[in-house]
């Protein structure tokens, strides 16, 4: 580590000392200092602490430096899923990119990373701490207003990464009817109810293929995928793919057949991605030739089947610690497979990702998921502890945590629910459910049209059609289409609403 240089940074009649490897350059907003380490003193008293999570499902918001830190607890592999387990610092404040400090008077201090390498940020009473990996690392320190301090932070991002605009529209996604059980036959009934509706995506989801690893279709659609996406555009609708193209199941395969493609520890041993579907599951080493080929074979073959939609889910597992054969940064290693994708594809072509590392995603996704699964219920008690669980009221308050990220992205909640069949979210969650997804202006559900009465109907065509005319009047409350909604005693309730819940 270099010898480290103390500097202060002004503005207006505020001051900071910065220690950092260099001096650092002024901007017209902020400054910008070239170091891997960087501690900033901030001196405000018990302020609040911005925490942003690794990837879209990682806990995201605010908290008091006095308040117990805002991170999943006691789940190992939920860790390793939904968050930066290398960088868990446990019993402090701490978050991936960006971090900022916001006083009783609304002034905030923001420390962000301005590179791809893995970027964490602690805080204490007095100092704000950030560590990168790569030699070139550049921060950028911003102070002032909340929402000008974090605009113009996104602005540097786009500058520096890019952005990719391409809209996805109103989205339509099997996952919250049909989960994994889904087939041809089902599907088409479904599509051919959707037909009239103002949707301009159709996305198959989890359960089409072979197995996580093996991107074939299974027997459930005996026609094949591009016969099903071929049926989909003849309704008029572009058709969209669920895929996890960077893990895969150890009874997978291409696990059997290439077990040198899988990323491995320092022993030699596969390493643990994660757990869903019952089981650990593997990642790739991106850097081998094989892997990248493979990879852009699997995209070049769904745009010839007619796919012009992918949810990319599970992505973070790209960017996880381990031995490959390139040395290179873990999230240099995911943003270049990122690249083998897009080039497979096209810029015509929607990607929108799910559980992406969320800084070096910038500029190669159209769309990225910014909160947990919303799930037809409001929140789960066995879960305290893990504010990265599928729950209405986590998707929701990471989601809108999240909003400054809409220059960036475009920034998806996850699906909103109309019905009241196999529903445990009363009409207000529903709403507000609702309400998030104008406000970060992605739209998308899940429902049947055949579950729907006359007036979840009637409520589904005014979400679809709504103008979405949106304005953020403080931190979480906003106005959507002229009507004001305070979304603080939802995000920081008196109660556990889900110890009060009413099952239906």
């Amino acid at each position: 580590m270099e010898k480290m240089v103390q500097s202060e940074v002004f503005f207006g009649g505020n001051s900071f000392v910065v220690s950092t490897e260099e001096s650092g350059v002024p901007q017209k907003n902020g400054y910008l200092f070239k170091s891997r380490q960087i501690e900033v003193e901030h001196l405000m008293e018990d302020p609040e602490f911005y925490r942003h999570g690794w990837n879209s499902w990682s806990p995201t918001g605010w908290r008091k430096l006095s308040q117990k830190p805002l991170k999943i607890y006691d789940n190992p592999l939920r860790l390793l899923t939904a968050d930066d387990a290398e960088h868990f610092e446990k019993g402090k404040h701490s978050g991936s990119y960006v971090a900022a400090l916001t006083d009783s008077n609304g002034n905030c201090l923001l420390l962000g990373s301005l590179s791809v390498s893995s970027g964490f940020i602690i805080a204490n009473n007095s100092h704000l701490n950030g560590f990168q990996n790569d030699l070139n690392s550049e921060w950028y320190i911003g102070y002032g207003n909340e929402r000008e301090v974090f605009k113009e932070y996104a602005n540097l991002l786009t500058e520096k990464f890019g952005i990719n605009n391409l809209k996805a529209g109103n989205v339509w996604s099997s996952w919250y009817t049909f989960f994994e059980d889904i087939n041809s036959r089902d599907l088409k009934l479904t599509i051919d109810l959707l037909e009239s509706m103002e949707i301009d995506v159709i996305q198959i989801d989890d359960g089409w293929q072979l197995n996580v690893g093996d991107w074939s279709a299974n027997k459930k659609f005996p026609e094949g995928m591009n016969e099903i996406a071929t049926y989909i555009k003849s309704k008029g609708k572009k058709a969209g793919l669920w895929v996890a193209p960077l893990i895969c199941l150890p009874e997978s395969e291409v696990v059997k057949n290439h077990p040198d493609w899988i990323l491995r520890d320092e022993k030699g041993e596969a390493v643990t991605a994660g757990y869903n579907w019952g089981t650990t599951y593997y990642t790739f080493d991106t850097t081998l030739p094989e892997v990248q080929k493979h990879i852009f074979e699997i995209f070049t073959k769904f745009k010839d089947w007619g796919f012009e939609y992918f949810k990319l889910d599970f992505m973070y597992a790209g960017a996880l610690p381990g031995y490959r054969s390139t040395k290179i940064d873990r999230e240099v290693a995911y943003r270049n497979i990122l690249k083998v994708i897009r080039s497979a594809v096209g810029d015509e072509i929607y990607l929108l990702g799910s559980g992406v590392p969320m800084l070096p995603s910038i500029g190669i996704f159209n769309g990225v998921r910014v909160g947990p699964d919303t799930a037809p219920y409001w929140d789960n008690t066995e879960r305290k502890n893990d504010p990265s669980g599928p729950g209405a009221w986590n998707a929701i308050c990471n989601s809108l945590s999240r909003f400054w990220m809409k220059g960036i992205y475009e920034t998806d909640p996850d699906a909103v629910f109309f019905r009241s069949r196999q529903n445990l979210l009363d009409d207000n969650s529903k709403h507000l459910l609702q309400a998030t997804a104008q406000i970060l202006e992605f739209k998308s559900f899940s429902d049947p049209i055949d579950w729907l009465d006359e007036n979840e109907y009637t409520e589904l065509i005014n979400f679809l059609n709504s103008s979405n005319k949106i304005n953020q009047l403080n931190r979480y409350i906003f106005e959507v289409d002229g009507v004001t909604i305070d979304f603080n005693d939802i995000i920081f309730p008196k109660k556990r609403i889900s110890d009060f819940i009413l099952v239906k």
